[in-house]
């Protein structure tokens, strides 16, 4: 698993790596839930996970893909599962900002049955993105893209275990990708260990999209660059 090693040593700032260790965990009985909704249709008048699944970068600038997209419901997909499954081994010292991350879409349960697809990509050690497209109506996708975290939650600390982790949020606001667009930064040091993660939340035709880039010098342009790509072709793909 490419991102097992960073679940062992910084496993509170890896609500991003969740989300990317698509290809963990998961038996029969998941990927039947997968199947079955790759095949059904979504919200009326919006996109399957079969779309979706074929409206995912086949590849982007400087990165490889790891494993195989992944479509279905969005709560049976194997990385929103290891990500809830890891979620409640995380303490924080402000519990009201458990959901001010990025990544908060995983833990909404009104969206656990819509269509999505998701890949992964990596490059060197220790540096990963992921792209994700859900199918969901325009004013769903709206609202992800105009949350903020709140002042009191741009520094928050986590524990797993023993460990501790201090976080920095950094809200870049609206980005330039897509119908609209949030830009959210999350720096996180854990002893002698630091990582950042950006995300890049957009608003498409019908669907939100989500890249998350995660690594120790990964940045604001790199995110936004892969989300441009990835918005870029979905639009083509998409009817």
């Amino acid at each position: 698993m490419v991102l097992s090693r960073s679940v062992r040593v910084v496993s509170p700032i890896v609500i991003a790596s969740a989300l990317l260790a698509t290809g963990c965990g998961g038996g029969d009985d998941g990927k039947s839930a997968q199947t079955r909704a790759a095949q059904q249709g979504g919200p009326p008048g919006g996109y399957t996970a079969a779309q979706l699944r074929e409206a995912l970068p086949v590849e982007l600038v400087g990165y490889r893909r790891v494993g195989e997209p992944e479509a279905g419901e969005y709560g049976a997909l194997r990385g929103i599962q290891n990500f809830n499954q890891l979620r409640n081994e995380i303490t924080y010292d402000k519990p009201r900002c458990r959901e001010m991350t990025g990544a908060a879409t995983a833990s909404d349960a009104s969206l656990r049955a819509v269509p999505a697809a998701v890949v992964q990509f990596a490059k060197g050690p220790g540096q990963s993105a992921s792209a994700t497209l859900m199918s969901v109506p325009d004013e769903v996708a709206e609202r992800y893209v105009r949350v903020r975290a709140p002042e009191d939650c741009k520094r928050f600390r986590t524990r797993v275990g023993p460990r501790w982790s201090d976080h920095q949020v950094v809200e870049a606001g609206a980005g330039n990708v897509g119908m609209a667009s949030r830009i959210l930064g999350v720096s996180t040091t854990s002893g002698d260990t630091a990582v950042n993660t950006w995300y890049a939340v957009m608003r498409g035709r019908g669907y939100l999209a989500t890249v998350a880039v995660y690594g120790p010098k990964v940045t604001r342009a790199e995110a936004e660059q892969l989300a441009r790509q990835t918005y870029d072709h979905a639009e083509r793909i998409l009817p």
